[in-house]
């Protein structure tokens, strides 16, 4: 379990082909950023297990249906990846619940100077992810804990205070970027529910 504060960002420094998985190393600098082989990491949003930690190096490795589910088939050398820590049970839950389990890929629409230092993003998402856009709910965009703000049909905002574009990868974001979507864990749940009662009445 996360809570989609990201604590700094990683630089993919490896990207080997294993069968039909992919090992992920990536270079870090964070402060304090302390981990241990198989330890759980949020990587721009997906839980992944450490294989491997020197000094200064994490790797991981990514299974066919991690690259299927995420944006992490098209990743390239030298790009900044989002990471946090699995969350301690006395930790604040300052964000909110998230799971690290990707539940669709988006894109990104626009990005719009806010006037106060922050930026506007626009994400579009799949189809299947519309029912979950609720103004003021929760998603998390690459690991990031957001607030929806305007959802209209398939797209929706959030606001990127400069802390979040100096600290995470969204400060080097591009239109047409993809980005791991995780929709919030308790709107998932009711969805499941009412969807079960629908089918056993």
């Amino acid at each position: 379990m996360f809570t989609g504060l990201v604590e700094g960002v990683g630089e993919v420094l490896g990207l080997e082909l294993r069968g039909t998985g992919l090992r992920l190393t990536l270079g870090t600098a964070i402060p304090g950023f302390q981990t241990r082989t198989g330890a759980s990491i949020s990587v721009s949003g997906a839980c992944l297990s450490v294989v491997s930690e020197q000094e200064g190096r994490l790797a991981f490795d990514l299974s066919a249906e991690t690259l299927a589910r995420t944006r992490f088939g098209s990743l390239r050398l030298g790009e900044r990846l989002n990471l946090e820590r699995a969350l301690l049970l006395s930790s604040r839950l300052d964000g909110h619940m998230v799971s690290g389990h990707i539940d669709a890929v988006g894109t990104i629409t626009g990005l719009y100077d806010s006037g106060d230092g922050g930026r506007w993003l626009e994400v579009e998402v799949p189809p299947e992810l519309e029912r979950f856009l609720v103004d003021k709910g929760s998603i998390t965009v690459d690991g990031i804990s957001l607030t929806v703000v305007r959802p209209e049909q398939r797209r929706f905002q959030v606001a990127l205070i400069p802390l979040t574009l100096e600290h995470t990868n969204l400060g080097a974001a591009e239109v047409g970027q993809a980005v791991n979507l995780e929709a919030d864990l308790v709107a998932k749940w009711i969805d499941r529910l009412r969807t079960s009662e629908r089918r056993s009445t």
